[in-house]
């Protein structure tokens, strides 16, 4: 992934410099799950590999400090999806990458069930983006980043009961637009 590579960059920076952490290791460990979190915001390979990078620059930055952070998984995972939000109010996209979608569908399907896939895929991301805010950055936490109650809860700093709440009326929201919606 490209996003390893330019982590490996980085690192080649600070080899002499005082840690705390293993860094390779938290690039190791966390690289993927960090790049589908940025790349389920940004919906661009490249933005995402980005924030990915600048998630690990913010390591180096703080990695005096890194002893005091109670959970590691959930301070990167909350570094990305910062990153990553800010990335994208700063392009405000007019409409959906269509890559993307793309790239959610299987490549060992055949290509037309593979394009079916991704206009499917493409339908609900659409309605996806239309969820109130909250709403939305629960549902892509759970369902894209595979996220439990409790890290999304400490991600996006809200109460666990609060985020089954928004997973709940997200789902049904969703669920009932898709419905709606004429099928091709």
């Amino acid at each position: 992934m490209a996003s390893t590579e330019g982590c490996s960059l980085a690192l080649s920076f600070i080899e002499d410099a005082p840690s705390v952490v293993d860094l390779p290791a938290l690039v190791d460990t966390y690289s993927t799950l960090l790049f589908r979190i940025a790349n389920s915001v940004l919906r661009s390979r490249t933005d995402a590999e980005d924030v990915v990078q600048d998630v690990f620059i913010r390591v180096l930055e703080h990695r005096l400090s890194l002893s005091m952070v109670r959970d590691m998984r959930v301070w990167l995972i909350r570094i990305a999806w910062n990153l990553a939000l800010d990335r994208k109010r700063r392009k405000r996209p007019a409409q959906l990458d269509e890559t993307f979608a793309e790239s959610l569908a299987s490549a060992t399907m055949p290509a037309d069930t593979a394009m079916e896939e991704a206009q499917r895929f493409s339908s609900v991301l659409r309605e996806i983006e239309r969820l109130p805010k909250a709403e939305r950055h629960v549902l892509l936490l759970s369902a894209i980043d595979e996220l439990g109650t409790t890290e999304i809860a400490a991600v996006l700093r809200r109460s666990e009961s609060a985020v089954r709440a928004l997973l709940s009326r997200a789902r049904a929201r969703l669920r009932e637009r898709l419905e709606d919606r004429p099928q091709p």
